[in-house]
């Protein structure tokens, strides 16, 4: 089992120094070698219905693949001796980065798409680095001891797990100071698989919503908390200091750096009630079901600030790891229709997007709008479709579920 920690690091003032100029070291040897491989692309990189036929075709490049630029620190250190600073695993680290990136836009992912070209890391762009390998015992205290460094101290606001091996070291910088995440392996430790078949007793079904966050199944809503349209008033403010700055400046990097604070702070919460609402809804049933949303068009609706405002995508991911990591299961269902058709007799209501009650005329079941998609999402999950339910009742086998009348507001 593989899990990963982050702390707080409290550095002085010369490991402060240190590590920015690691991360701007860091920063200029990834855009000198991704932009080795953007030459050779396009040096070598020819279309075949327009190939020349009368110009002699140049002799091809050594394709500079992540062994050659690994090899090729020794030159960089010689010419630019700052480099020999750098610990050599961490800029050997660096060179696998740019593999990466470049490897993600030449190559499909396992859903057969492209990611976006890799870009250049601007001046502050390049925010972390990673030990590949380190000391066991490199945490003393509320210390950690990283290679030509030093000790730095940290908040240990949890122990280590015990058993537990530390593979790897991240350090990052965000808006609010630096931070250090070790990524942590035991292999005595089982993954857990879920074999649970999805039946109606251990399955709870969710409706993702902008009214309420969730609603589900069970008739229980979580409201949405809506932090980033909360601090709207405090970030106007905040850009509006912002504005009046000569840019350039160090009063200008000072309001830039108080704008990021506010946004990761809002980040912070949002994460946080993730996290919570999963944990809760996991506690509850061994299976949760919820649609499987195109949340990256829906972001790019009317609807585009509350939608990332609630964060849909992250919470899913969230539940999805969750459950894994638990033994239990997510499953995500065709969204087709959910709210229109009748959880009780599978008839089709059609109703616009401002009607919040769904009021069946062909078996008179009043309930709300998004409990309704939450009790047919669960259904889906579990099987039990729409013409299984009027098959049953055709057969009188069927017991009718009750109606619960809803109040009109």
């Amino acid at each position: 089992m593989r899990t990963a920690y982050q702390y707080k690091l409290r550095p002085n003032k010369e490991q402060v120094a240190v590590i920015e100029l690691w991360l701007d070291l860091l920063r200029r040897q990834y855009n000198y070698r991704l932009g080795e491989r953007f030459s050779w692309w396009e040096e070598n990189c020819c279309p075949v219905n327009a190939c020349p036929l009368i110009i002699p075709i140049p002799q091809l490049r050594d394709n500079p693949d992540y062994y050659s630029q690994k090899k090729d620190l020794v030159n960089t250190k010689d010419k630019f001796p700052e480099y020999k600073l750098v610990h050599s695993q961490v800029l050997q680290d660096c060179i696998k980065r740019v593999k990466l990136g470049f490897d993600r836009w030449l190559k499909t992912d396992k859903n057969g798409q492209k990611l976006g070209k890799p870009r250049f890391k601007g001046k502050g762009r390049y925010h972390s680095f990673t030990y590949p390998q380190i000391k066991q015992d490199c945490i003393e205290g509320n210390k950690i001891t990283l290679p030509k460094i030093g000790k730095v101290k940290l908040i240990k606001h949890r122990p280590l797990p015990e058993g537990f091996q530390i593979k790897t070291v991240t350090i990052s910088r965000k808006a609010d100071g630096y931070y250090v995440t070790l990524s942590l392996e035991d292999k005595s430790v089982p993954v857990l698989t879920c074999d649970v078949e999805p039946i109606l007793e251990n399955t709870l079904g969710i409706d993702m919503g902008l009214k309420d966050f969730l609603v589900t199944s069970d008739g229980e809503s979580v409201p949405i908390p809506q932090y980033y349209r909360k601090s709207q008033k405090r970030l106007k403010t905040l850009q509006k200091r912002l504005s009046r700055k000569k840019k350039g400046s160090k009063r200008c990097l000072k309001s830039v750096k108080s704008v990021a604070k506010q946004h990761k702070k809002v980040a912070d919460k949002r994460k946080d009630f993730h996290f919570k609402t999963a944990n809760e809804l996991l506690s509850k049933a061994d299976v949760v079901a919820h649609e499987n949303l195109n949340i990256k068009g829906l972001a790019k609706t009317k609807l585009s600030k509350s939608i990332n405002d609630a964060g849909w995508g992250q919470f899913l991911t969230i539940l999805t790891v969750k459950a894994e990591n638990a033994g239990q299961k997510t499953i995500a269902v065709n969204p087709k229709n959910t709210s229109q058709d009748c959880s009780n007799c599978g008839e089709k209501v059609p109703k616009e997007l401002s009607i919040r009650t769904h009021s069946c005329s062909h078996c008179g079941i009043v309930i709300d709008r998004d409990l309704n998609a939450a009790i047919n999402i669960k259904n889906r999950a579990a099987g039990h479709s729409v013409l299984k339910a009027r098959g049953a009742r055709r057969n009188g086998g069927a017991v009718k579920r009750e109606a619960h009348t809803i109040a009109s507001a």
